[in-house]
């Protein structure tokens, strides 16, 4: 582009279409109005304006040069909206000025001072010009202090506006409301802002003396005998002053110094024992407290405090008018309590046996004695026994503990694995009732154990023209074992056992052929159906033999009598028992079932013999 071909002026049209790209821009960013300088937020004004190059300027207009394009340069923006000096709660933020100063309080018809030295502490607060006063607290000064003005803007005394910090200065009064504050000295960040500001701080000033504190350092240095101290009490309670106080500089130099220790009082009473109490025995007027140790769960009504802070005697003289009582008691003091002492108590012997950190201190530095704290024997513990109150009948055993084992009653949890595993596994068996009722005993049941969640039901058979009604006996539930306490297992689900289901006794006589294989199955739940664990009661009477062979020889032929080589399976339970091997009637079952394959009723001592020897 040749740029001799430009206008040396373009025109300044605000219509559309009418407005032109300046090809000499070269910054595009973003101007920002505030930064930081010297730790000060400020602002900063950008004006968008061309750098001018005199060698390339072709003529000079109005003193001004031009560039070669004819644009002149850009007019400096100024947006009013933003102003040119940061505001006063922007510029002093977070700042503020700290003075210390004093007010002198007059005092009336008082001996020892006319007046009264209160010490303060103002700060004033740069961002909005306010003042807050405050009187730092002296222990035991006996004048409320605290908030001597709360944060406000102070107007002049002369009524022209309110106080900034042109107004404050070292060595000057400030009138306050009418009270005159004297400025005496200030903190470095104020020295160092007013330097700044080009002010000069006058010289520092001291805070002037007391005069009460220098009447008492005077007076506590006097000594005065004891008969003239006497005489001048005796003057100023004739002419209407009180007693003096003997004990205040015991209570000035000992306030809230209190020494703590752990006592013990064996009580013999019926519901005695060893009870644990909490002494605390105050240094600035020689009072002792007992507090009682709370323990939980101890069925005692609590009483808080043994004894009311009050002087222990250390014999109680105890009358109907403690007042006119003519024999002095003698008080307990710090040298009579030290550990392992048994002091008396309004005739409670307590043994002292620890003390805290800050009592044995005292006594090292003050008394030089040190408190070694003595080893209590533990006394046995008082474990109760807290029985279950019995089942009152609704829901289950465990719905009833839980209200009983929480505060808010839980359900009980199942055994979700093994309902997921033995969900449809039922074993069930056919029953006898053992009754004294004839008519009883001939009545046929079915019992059906659920292996899922351990629930029984029992069903009834009845025959024709009995005068019974078939069907349902017993629901669905758990049945707990009253011999055990327990809940009915299906290990305890054998054949000839004896199970006591709703009150009524069944002999569980056979049980199906699904339940014989799933027992057979389940050899480590349930080893009276394994055929080879019966076995191992055969193999341990032939521990005598030399071989496995040579016993069960034996054995055939004292089992043989007929010599046919068979044996019918009462006579040959019968003769097991003579050999003096007992079997239950459950494994008598599984034999039963594992060598009468053709329901002939015998059993043949050939298999018998393979099986023993395993052949």
């Amino acid at each position: 582009m040749n740029i001799t071909n430009l206008p040396k002026q373009v025109p300044q049209l605000s219509l559309p279409g009418h407005s032109y790209y300046d090809p000499f821009k070269t910054s595009f960013n973003k101007s920002h109005i505030l930064d930081i300088k010297q730790n000060i937020p400020t602002e900063t004004t950008t004006a968008m304006k061309e750098e001018i190059d005199v060698n390339l300027c072709h003529e000079l207009r109005n003193g001004q040069p031009y560039k070669l394009t004819g644009i002149p340069p850009r007019e400096e923006k100024i947006k009013e909206s933003i102003p040119r000096i940061a505001p006063q709660w922007l510029r002093y933020d977070k700042q503020v000025l700290n003075f210390d100063c004093f007010f002198i309080e007059p005092v009336y018809e008082k001996r020892e001072e006319n007046f009264r030295v209160r010490k303060l502490v103002m700060y004033f607060y740069l961002d909005d010009d306010t003042i807050y006063i405050n009187e730092p607290r002296a222990e035991n000064s006996g004048i409320p202090q605290g908030i001597f003005l709360k944060r406000m803007k102070v107007p002049k005394a002369e009524g022209e506006g309110y106080y900034t910090y042109n107004d404050l200065n070292v060595g000057i009064d400030l009138d306050v409301f009418g009270k005159v504050i004297r400025i005496i000295d200030c903190d470095d960040f104020t020295k160092e802002f007013y330097s700044q500001k080009g002010i000069t701080l006058n010289a520092s000033e001291k805070l002037p003396d007391n005069q009460y504190l220098k009447y008492r350092t005077l007076t506590s240095a006097k000594i005065v005998p004891p008969d003239q101290a006497e005489h001048k009490e005796h003057i100023e309670v004739k002419l209407g002053g009180g007693h003096p106080n003997r004990n205040l500089e015991q209570f000035l130099k000992n306030d809230r110094k209190v020494l703590s220790f752990d006592i013990m009082w064996d009580d013999t009473s019926y519901d005695g024992g060893q009870k644990f109490y909490k002494m605390d025995f105050f240094l600035s007027d020689n009072t002792a407290e007992v507090r009682e140790i709370r323990l939980q769960n101890t069925g005692k009504d609590p009483f808080p405090k043994m004894l009311n802070r009050i002087k222990l005697a250390k014999d109680p003289i105890l009358t109907h008018c403690p007042g006119m009582q003519i024999k002095k008691s003698e008080y307990y003091k710090p040298v009579d309590l030290i550990l392992g002492k048994i002091i008396n108590i309004y005739n409670r012997p307590c043994l002292l046996f620890d003390c805290d950190p800050f009592t044995k201190e005292w006594y090292k530095h003050i008394l030089g004695i040190n408190q070694v704290p003595v080893q209590l024997k533990k006394p046995p513990l008082n474990v109760t026994y807290q029985p279950v109150p019995p089942y009152n009948g609704y829901g289950t055993v465990e719905d009833s503990m839980g209200s009983i084992k929480w505060l808010m009653p839980k359900p009980p949890k199942k055994n979700f694995p093994k309902m997921f595993k033995n969900d449809l596994h039922i074993i069930r068996f056919a029953a006898q009732m053992v009754s004294n009722r004839p008519d009883d005993t001939v009545r046929k049941f079915i019992i059906s154990y659920y292996c899922g969640d351990d629930t029984i039901q029992v069903f009834e058979i009845a025959e024709r023209n009995s005068g019974r009604v078939g069907g349902k006996f017993l629901e669905r539930k758990l049945h707990r074992n009253p011999v055990s306490g327990e809940y009915y297992k299906e290990t305890d689900m054998k054949i000839g056992e004896l199970v006591i289901l709703g009150g009524h006794k069944f002999r569980l006589l056979k049980m199906d052929e699904y339940s014989e294989k799933y027992l057979e199955s389940n050899p480590e739940v349930f080893p009276e159906a394994d055929i080879y664990k019966i076995f191992e009661k055969f193999r341990i009477e032939g521990k005598t033999f030399k071989t496995l062979d040579e016993y069960a020889l034996h054995l055939i032929k004292s089992l043989d009598k007929r010599a046919d080589g068979y044996l019918y399976f009462s006579e040959f339970f019968d003769l097991l028992k003579s050999q003096n091997i007992i079997l239950s009637p459950q494994e008598e079952h599984a034999i039963i079932r594992k060598f009468d394959q053709s329901n002939e009723g015998k059993i043949s001592l050939e298999a018998l013999y393979k099986d023993l020897c395993g052949h």
